[in-house]
């Protein structure tokens, strides 16, 4: 079941702490004073629930590859998030350092990380202190390149009470991030409370559709089978990559020049996967 443009966006503007990102002047023009502007850049920092896979890996999809298909030629997508990875240890490995000499003037960073923070090793970080000093620095850094940062809650996983409720998952991390970006003006989309209504109003069953559950046989890279409720196959990242989009457009951070076909039908058989390199 699709819901419609209208209900998306005013379910996204509903949310709270909405930001309207203007244009600094000048973002749009290229060195030497070129009058046509360059694609601007939506880069995506995140874990495996957004990640770009691999042949080998399908049908595991991210929502960050199918961000694209609601998003117009006027912008490109470049998805930088690594599967395992939390706020802390991209930043460890070197990911934001590289990350950020990619961002110019007038791009848009996504920063989606939770998932992981809560684990208890060296990827480990604490929702009222450590995860939000690390997030401090992805903002920062969009920010000193002139770039717009948005805060993404993480996207919630597959998970129902016996009376069929859907479940939060990732503890205080979301508010976390919500209370960090009122305290620092940044733009956030919760896809958190957006995917939890999704799957509420989808319920146990349906859900099923959207997450990794495989039957034996169905798909080679799984032939026993498996029940993942955290990873998305197809069907399920285009439904995040629409709640993504839909709120980026009620918060004003895109245009409607910038976002389409969220009142559309999305085949699953418009996703690709590379060949593992």
């Amino acid at each position: 079941m699709q819901m419609s443009r209208r209900r998306l966006v005013a379910a996204a503007a509903a949310l709270p702490l909405t930001l309207a990102v203007s244009e600094p002047a000048g973002a749009l023009t290229r060195p030497g004073g070129d009058r046509h502007p360059r694609r601007r850049t939506v880069h995506i920092a995140g874990d495996s629930t957004a990640a770009q896979k691999t042949a080998d890996a399908a049908p595991e999809t991210g929502w960050g590859m199918a961000l694209p298909v609601f998003l117009t030629p006027h912008l490109a997508v470049a998805n930088h998030a690594v599967n395992g990875r939390s706020s802390r240890s991209f930043v460890e490995e070197g990911r934001l350092d590289a990350l950020s000499g990619a961002l110019r003037p007038g791009d848009w960073l996504l920063i989606q990380f939770g998932h992981n923070d809560a684990k208890d090793d060296d990827r480990h970080t604490d929702p009222w202190t450590t995860y939000q000093d690390y997030l401090k620095r992805y903002v920062k850094e969009a920010r000193d390149r002139g770039a717009r940062p948005v805060l993404l809650t993480s996207v919630e996983r597959r998970r129902f009470d016996a009376g069929g409720s859907a479940l939060p998952t990732h503890g205080e991390y979301p508010a976390a991030m919500r209370a960090l970006a009122a305290a620092e003006g940044v733009a956030l989309v919760d896809t958190q409370a957006a995917s939890l209504a999704r799957w509420q109003v989808l319920g146990p069953e349906r859900t099923k559709d959207l997450f990794l559950w495989l039957g034996p046989g169905e798909s080679p890279h799984h032939p026993g089978g498996k029940q993942d409720n955290t990873h998305f196959r197809p069907a399920g990242a285009i439904d995040v990559a629409r709640l993504v989009a839909a709120g980026l457009l009620g918060r004003g951070v895109l245009t409607p020049r910038h976002v389409r076909r969220l009142d559309e039908t999305v085949p699953p058989e418009w996703i690709t996967w590379p060949a593992a390199g």
